[in-house]
């Protein structure tokens, strides 16, 4: 037998930029003692993915597809940036009056989360500042810090319906910041900003010459009666990357189909940011051609109404939330207008043997079998979101526990 070998010399390092990636739900949630009350059924209220609260994808969407893979003329690779009719097919669908876009206008991505992934590596080098809203998603965090740029948070204001903090918001742009990431219709908090808001953001981008990586995801998923406006559609001299995919307007998170809407007012993005994020782009070749290649019909022939019911059913779960929860002690929620998500408050002085909204989680799952992700997840303590996508019945069922496990917690 040979020389045993020195296992030292086995030690094989992981990269310093793939140590630092965070993701705070896992990291607030993952390590927790979760376990449910054995006698209650678990209610999710955690996880936005419309599939695990039983919405189905729609007939026309399962026929384009079956058509793109029965036509057996999108097996191979295709651009790196899209196939040219999943472009044009997302530019018609995009394009307005105030805004228009042609296919050129489009690069196609992994995912919403690709698409803005492309953006900061475009946009930001390590040292330079992003400015990002708090409330946060975790995949913030995860996609700036690894690579050296430095995420500089601006506060959205929970008692102006969530409205970006403007004063603030200016006071964190220095030389180094190289964009303003603008989240509406807005996970977590679940609202949707008015006309004028908007355009007070654009004033402030306009005058420090930022450009605008805007994430809407959400964009046309918004309560009856409650506009939504693209903020392109705003914007007369700020360049707009506005980032979007499939997987909510459709229910189909898993399929990780996504793109960027290039906004090139006056041509500032075109010498050096679009060629390099066709550069970029090449690093994973592109979403599935197949499911690239059905966007022309799913666009085309999914009905409007589809995406109303998933709105009803928000709407709905909202309406029952914020009055059920409203009287009770030591709660605030806020009601929103859009997407799918309700921020509440937790007024932690009332709950004496409960430290913080991560052991509010844990607590209530064990005792309720409810499941909430706590504030700490988007960088905010104090509050719990809700996902509003189950049935009205078992939202009042929750609601219910969750009065209950306050009641008995609580000392006002």
């Amino acid at each position: 037998m040979g020389e045993e070998q020195d296992v030292d010399a086995w030690f094989i390092p992981a990269s310093e930029e793939s140590k630092k990636i965070i993701n705070t739900i896992k990291q607030v949630v993952d390590g927790r003692k979760l376990d449910k009350n054995p006698d209650k059924d678990v209610l999710n209220l955690s996880i936005g993915d419309p599939t695990v609260h039983g919405f189905t994808v729609h007939g026309t969407v399962k026929e384009a597809v079956r058509g793109a893979l029965n036509s057996d003329s999108f097996n191979g690779l295709g651009p790196a940036h899209g196939l040219f009719c999943a472009r044009q097919a997302v530019a018609k669908y995009h394009t307005s009056s105030e805004a228009p876009l042609t296919e050129d206008d489009i690069i196609m991505a992994s995912g919403c989360t690709g698409a803005l992934d492309l953006c900061f590596t475009v946009l930001g080098n390590p040292g330079q500042n992003l400015l990002i809203p708090v409330p946060t998603l975790p995949f913030y965090t995860s996609t700036t810090i690894p690579r050296g740029l430095v995420p500089r948070y601006y506060n959205l204001l929970p008692d102006r319906q969530w409205e970006a903090d403007l004063d603030q918001m200016e006071q964190l742009i220095d030389k180094d910041t190289v964009a303003i990431v603008v989240v509406n219709p807005s996970n977590p908090c679940g609202s949707v900003y008015s006309k004028q808001h908007l355009l007070d953001i654009l004033a402030v981008a306009e005058k420090h010459s930022l450009p605008i990586i805007a994430d809407e995801i959400y964009t046309n998923m918004t309560f009856k009666d409650q506009p939504s406006y693209p903020i392109a559609s705003l914007s007369k001299n700020v360049p707009i990357l506005s980032c979007g995919g499939l997987g909510k307007l459709c229910s189909v998170p898993g399929w990780r189909v996504g793109w960027i809407l290039l906004h090139d007012r006056n041509q500032r993005l075109k010498k050096e940011v679009i060629p390099s994020l066709l550069l970029v782009a090449q690093k994973i070749l592109g979403p599935s051609t197949l499911l690239q290649a059905a966007l022309p019909q799913i666009f085309d022939k999914l009905p409007q109404s589809y995406i109303d019911q998933t709105m009803v059913v928000a709407k709905a779960d909202a309406e029952i939330a914020y009055k059920e929860l409203s009287v009770v002690a030591g709660l605030k929620p806020y009601n929103p207008t859009g997407a799918m998500y309700m921020m509440v408050g937790v007024e932690l002085s009332k709950f004496p043997h409960i430290s913080s909204t991560v052991e509010f989680m844990e607590k209530l799952m064990s005792e309720e079998s409810v499941f909430i992700l706590p504030g700490e997840c988007f960088k905010y303590p104090g509050f719990i979101r809700l996902v509003l996508l189950i049935s009205s019945d078992k939202m009042r069922e929750a609601c219910g526990r969750i009065r209950e496990f306050c009641n008995r917690h609580c000392q006002a």
